[in-house]
């Protein structure tokens, strides 16, 4: 019952019980005397006394009733608010780890009160919650972006004495020596453009480009752009275009190239046989384009490939040295994938390879009436 309900409740019998019990006091007194008038009774002193101790009832009734209207709303007042007090400081205390009591069917102001407070302390909770973990992410990401850095500075650091100390002697090897300074050196500056992305990501700030893109055309060029990376490699690269040369989707030129890149970089850095190759289909599945590629690498267990797709995720395969990665590689692809209105997912089998998939949707001129 609401608070207002109640007060009215209790004025209208603080002010209408006095006249009711007034009223049968009256109505009970002059009937006595009507008939002591009638049968020529004089009023007797008994009948005075009885007067007075109805007056003396009377007034104790009205007593006890506004007492107990005093504790009914006091009541209903108190013990919410002493419920709130002890939340208070419970949560001043930064204790969270707590519920507060709703008084069950009770709808009054206070019960309301005590709803939406408990619903305060619920989402701070969870805030609390978010900040250890984000904070936790954060620490990760620090901790694998120094261990993956270490890496490439270090070989750079070791071609670059050899350099100087004159170690290579030769043309060929201080070719090679530089080429491969420019390598670790492209490494540490994808590492930190994923790093400045993720910051972007996380509070929704990736700078899209939209453009109609060509299928065919798009994808051609972006394969053969990779192509020659492969090679070097000694990893082979095959592509298959099954959808029609006039399929337009509409997407971000370079945030999708960096989506082929980085899934295709991934393949190549867990290749772990010397017959690897890596195979790239484009399909057209209806109102989509599903693009799958293929690799015959290391695999993805499968207690990890539920989780690949998370913020600074990384299985146990590469955690060393020779693979790294910062762990939010894909989780990127993810949320430039979502963005663009479209979805990723993989299939994986261990020593086996891995495929992983992604749609998005075509773009269709819609005719005018």
């Amino acid at each position: 019952m609401k608070l207002k309900s109640k007060l009215i409740i209790s004025f209208c019998i603080i002010m209408f019980m006095p006249i009711f019990l007034s009223l049968l006091f009256i109505a009970a007194f002059f009937r006595v005397q009507w008939q002591m008038v009638a049968q020529n009774i004089e009023v007797m002193p008994d009948v005075k006394g009885l007067f007075f101790e109805i007056v003396l009832t009377i007034l104790l009734v009205l007593l006890l009733t506004a007492a107990m209207l005093m504790i009914w709303i006091y009541q209903s007042m108190v013990t919410p608010i002493r419920k709130l007090q002890v939340a208070a400081n419970n949560i001043k205390e930064g204790n969270l780890d707590f519920t507060i009591d709703t008084m069950g069917a009770e709808q009054d102001e206070m019960n309301e009160l005590c709803v939406t407070f408990e619903e305060m302390r619920r989402r701070l909770k969870e805030n609390a919650e978010e900040k250890i973990v984000t904070e936790q992410e954060s620490r990760d990401l620090i901790s694998n972006i120094a261990h993956d850095l270490k890496t490439p500075i270090t070989a750079v650091k070791g071609y670059a004495e050899g350099i100087i100390d004159g170690v290579a002697n030769t043309p060929e090897k201080i070719d090679k020596y530089v080429r491969t300074i420019y390598s670790k050196a492209n490494e540490m500056d994808t590492l930190i453009n994923e790093l400045t992305l993720y910051s972007k990501i996380d509070t929704n700030k990736i700078p899209y480009n939209f453009a109609k893109i060509n299928v065919e055309e798009y994808f051609a060029d972006c394969i053969e752009e990779i192509s020659i990376d492969l090679e070097t490699r000694g990893i082979g690269l095959a592509y298959y275009n099954y959808t029609d040369s006039d399929v337009v989707i509409i997407a971000d030129p370079e945030q999708l190239r960096r989506v082929i890149n980085n899934i295709i970089g991934n393949s190549a850095k867990y290749m772990n046989k010397s017959n690897g190759f890596i195979n790239v289909r484009i399909k057209d599945v209806g109102d989509f384009i599903q693009v799958e590629i293929e690799d015959n690498g290391r695999g993805i267990p499968q207690k990890d490939l539920p989780y690949i797709f998370d913020r600074f995720y990384r299985g146990d395969v590469s955690r060393n040295s020779a693979t790294g990665g910062s762990g939010i590689g894909l989780s990127i692809v993810k949320k430039i994938m979502e963005d663009h209105g479209g979805k990723i997912w993989a299939t994986s089998k261990e020593d086996t390879g891995t495929v992983m998939y992604f749609v998005i949707r075509k773009y269709q001129e819609v005719p005018n009436e």
